[in-house]
């Protein structure tokens, strides 16, 4: 009974969560409209928390993704306000989050800084740069290239239904990472990382190059979410990406309770984002306060780690 609870148990509570607000909102909830929506809102975390899984596998975590997402939004949409391309604007994001990246990965692997402390400095470094570049307004309207922000409203159709862009491009950064931590041997030696660091090292595996670009790609992931929340709201703050830090690590805990050694899994860390954004579109729906919300996830959360501790110690 409690090893099926622990492997289970948060899969149970998933369906249940989709269950009960069918239940209540019969009419609305479950309609091609709605679970477009719900792809469309969680394109962005679910980019975020599949990045950083990357690192979560080797049992390190990355508390600047929120600050790093704002800071790319900001900087691709200065460039757009000084006359360069989209595709320069894009660019540059991008590699704005790649060296953030890096950073935390040298501060982590060669430094020796722990991860928790390295990217709560980052965190600050990369927030504090936005609101400077930024002059901590937000950069709207003209600034902003429709060919932009149209990417976030246009999206492909099957029949009467249009699947968004973004989701498209959520969809296929979560079969990369998939595909990379699955499928090749920089992923499976990311794993033994997260096993036991000196078994590795001791096995000839570059444990601190392979950390330094794992960080790198959660990062670069980081920036991409920025840039797709930038696009969706056609407008750049320099705090708009503070809550999805929280969020993606909430994710990729209740992703790794459903993992038969607890391990951070790609596709396991989905259906943690899916519980997250699901629950909110419903209790939106049935206009419950934000602050419950919050409430309910961190419970969620903790219940669903303690089951999995618990079973587990049991066992």
């Amino acid at each position: 009974m409690l090893q099926t609870l622990r492997k289970s148990g948060t899969l149970f509570g998933f369906i249940a969560i989709i269950v009960f607000f069918a239940v209540q909102l019969p009419d609305t909830f479950l309609t091609p409209r709605n679970l477009i929506n719900i792809s469309q809102q969680l394109s962005m975390l679910a980019v975020v928390a599949v990045t950083m899984t990357i690192v979560m596998v080797m049992n390190d975590f990355d508390l600047s993704v929120g600050s790093m997402a704002s800071l790319a939004g900001i900087v691709a949409a200065t460039l757009f306000a000084l006359g360069f391309p989209v595709w320069a604007g894009i660019l540059g994001a991008l590699l704005v989050g790649l060296a953030g990246g890096l950073l935390n990965g040298f501060l982590v692997s060669v430094i020796g800084i722990l991860p928790f402390v390295a990217t709560l400095g980052t965190l600050t470094v990369f927030s504090g740069t936005a609101f400077l570049i930024s002059d901590g307004k937000t950069i709207f309207g003209r600034d902003i290239p429709t060919t932009f922000s149209g990417f976030a409203r246009g999206g492909v159709a099957f029949g009467d239904v249009k699947i968004p862009f973004l989701t498209i491009t959520a969809a296929v950064v979560i079969c990369m990472c998939w595909f990379i931590l699955e499928q090749t041997n920089f992923g499976r030696r990311l794993y033994a990382i997260g096993g036991n660091k000196e078994a590795a090292h001791l096995a000839g595996i570059k444990v601190k190059r392979l950390r330094l670009i794992a960080f790198g790609l959660t990062g670069l992931g980081a920036a991409g979410a920025g840039l797709m929340y930038a696009a969706r709201v056609a407008s750049a703050n320099p705090t708009q990406g503070s809550g999805l830090m929280l969020d993606a690590i909430a994710a990729v805990f209740l992703g790794m309770t459903m993992s038969r050694q607890g391990e951070p899994r790609v596709i396991f860390t989905l259906v943690g984002v899916l519980i997250l954004g699901i629950l909110d579109n419903g209790l939106t729906q049935m206009q419950v306060d934000s602050y419950i919300r919050e409430i309910l996830v961190g419970v969620i959360v903790i219940a669903a780690v303690a089951i999995a501790s618990f079973s587990k110690n049991r066992a």
